[in-house]
């Protein structure tokens, strides 16, 4: 009874400082995001390699850290599409990388710039909204002191400059501010690489270089030196990232805006190595999201009892300051959270992929829960292959050598390729997902429990896979699903095929109008000229 009182008393709490600091001045918002960072790289969020993240860990220290956060999906664009709208991708129309014409519903940077915030973005513009051009404020990566720096997007000091420009320009507006400054570290190339993977200079050096010794190989992959180099650097570009944290929390505190601003942090997904970046287990979306808002959120709290999504991200920003939620959200607004209370109904959390752009679909829905995965995967034949984002990594170009020889990486490798229609994880003791239970008779129960929970959300939420799942042991249905789903990938690109044809038409008519300008220019000079005493 006690508890509960001293609950509400602190929800009570919360709610009056918060509307206090809305009637007086709306708070400054920074969303910052990383791209491509597994939780567990994060020292808070339990690194098994000493040192990564210092910037991070101190932000959590100065407020609240989410120790059972996921993000939806494990691929960018869908993904960031889900934190600023508040619904999932068969929802929202971003299930790959393919921008809308329009869209029927707002999004976070609209809904603020109509209550009078200044809005800006850094990094990842392409990937951050449904459709483009997008109306931003300001888009801080056409800054001439960013866009003239070398591969700004992996130089720390770019972040910083950006957030200061931002900060800078809302000031002289004297509107509150909304920035989105999304890092590219630690997305490929990793530090000392280039994209294909193969040394190359790399002009900004993270303030920590890894040595291949000092790092802990995930437990999802072979500990081979080919491994074990190229994981070396992905944790290198974890504390490049990092720096650039704490470059941008820096300026806050050196323009003293600090104080009235509310910063979120999260990554987009996991680390870019097979069984995490475009799948659906346990580190391919847990995210190491942290919440900072000085006189509200208390320093150093953590919940590691509710269960919180990249959807709720739209919801709980907009309650934070007071506002009205639009009609058609899926995510929940965790505010409550802030100030200790307990929420019902925060035992799982949905997932989704479908794509990466490659031009096949390989759809899959996942439930989680805290002790167990579930994955379903329709396109697993035996035949169909995936085509993830890391299979051009060098530990994959390793593993499918290893497994010439090595009978456990052969079977991995062909996990990752073919996958199996279901899938079952207990990570009380399988955080890693190496051990599938889904035809375990022991797992029976669990297994269909978990079932029941993919089948209501589906149900709740539209999904237009759900008859599938319905059918899921039929195989003509299954056949019929992907046939649809192939033929709408032969759609996409085509369509993109034509978008790439409509540019590079509109382009060259540019360079001609160009050139007329310049030829009619010229011919009136000389005109000028001739006409002169």
């Amino acid at each position: 009874m006690f508890l509960s009182l001293s609950r509400c008393l602190a929800s009570l709490a919360l709610c009056l400082l918060a509307l206090g600091a809305a009637a007086a001045q709306p708070p400054n918002i920074l969303l910052i995001t990383v791209d491509d960072m597994n939780a567990d790289s994060v020292g808070v969020f339990g690194s098994a390699v000493a040192g990564t993240t210092p910037s991070i860990d101190r932000l959590a220290a100065q407020g609240m850290r989410f120790e059972l956060a996921h993000v939806q999906v494990a691929n960018c664009m869908p993904s960031r599409n889900v934190m600023l709208s508040g619904r999932y991708p068969h929802s929202n129309g971003i299930e790959g990388f393919d921008h809308l014409a329009a869209v029927d519903y707002p999004t976070l940077p609209e809904l603020l710039a109509a209550r009078g915030y200044y809005t800006a973005i850094l990094g990842k513009v392409n990937h951050a909204t449904p459709y483009m051009p997008y109306p931003w404020d300001r888009v801080l990566d056409e800054v001439p002191e960013i866009a003239g720096r070398e591969r700004y997007h992996k130089d720390p000091q770019s972040y910083a400059l950006g957030v200061e420009t931002g900060i800078e320009e809302a000031a002289q507006q004297g509107r509150p501010f909304l920035l989105l400054i999304n890092v590219s570290d630690p997305h490929v190339p990793l530090y000392g690489y280039d994209r294909r993977g193969r040394p190359a200079k790399d002009p900004h050096t993270p303030s920590h270089v890894f040595a291949p010794g000092e790092i802990v190989v995930p437990g999802y992959l072979p500990d081979d030196p080919v491994v074990r180099e190229e994981v070396s650097r992905y944790y290198s570009a974890v504390r490049r990232a990092d720096d650039a944290v704490g470059r941008i929390l820096g300026v806050l505190e050196k323009t003293g805006v600090d104080r009235h601003t509310l910063v979120l942090f999260l990554s987009d997904h996991g680390m870019p190595l097979p069984f995490s970046k475009t799948q659906l287990y346990h580190h391919s979306t847990r995210t190491p999201l942290i919440m900072r808002w000085p006189g509200v959120i208390a320093p150093r709290r953590v919940d590691d009892s509710h269960m919180v999504s990249a959807v709720d991200i739209l919801p709980t920003l907009l309650e934070s300051l007071g506002e009205p939620l639009p009609q058609g959200l899926q995510g929940r607004s965790f505010y409550g959270l802030l100030g200790g209370d307990e929420q019902a109904g925060r035992d799982s959390v949905f997932k989704v992929y479908n794509e990466n752009g490659s031009g096949t679909r390989t759809p899959m829905r996942a439930v989680q829960t805290r002790d167990y995965l579930y994955i379903f995967n329709p396109w697993s034949d035996g035949h169909r292959r995936m085509h993830s984002a890391t299979l051009g990594t060098n530990t994959f170009t390793r593993m499918r050598e290893l497994a010439q020889t090595d009978p456990g990486v052969a079977a991995r490798v062909n996990l990752l390729l073919h996958r199996a229609p279901e899938e079952l994880y207990d990570l009380r003791i399988d955080p890693d997902c190496l051990h599938n239970l889904v035809n375990e008779p022991d797992s029976t129960r669990q297994a269909q429990h978990m079932r029941t929970l993919l089948a209501g959300w589906m149900r709740q939420t539209g999904d237009p896979m759900f008859a599938t799942f319905q059918g899921r042991s039929d195989p003509a249905v299954l056949q019929a699903y992907m046939r649809e789903q192939n033929a709408r990938a032969q759609q996409q690109l085509q369509a993109r095929k034509a978008a790439r044809e409509r540019e590079r038409e509109e382009a060259l008519l540019r360079a001609l109008e160009e050139v007329q300008r310049d030829v009619s220019g010229a011919a009136r000079g000389g005109a000028d000229h001739g006409s002169e005493p």
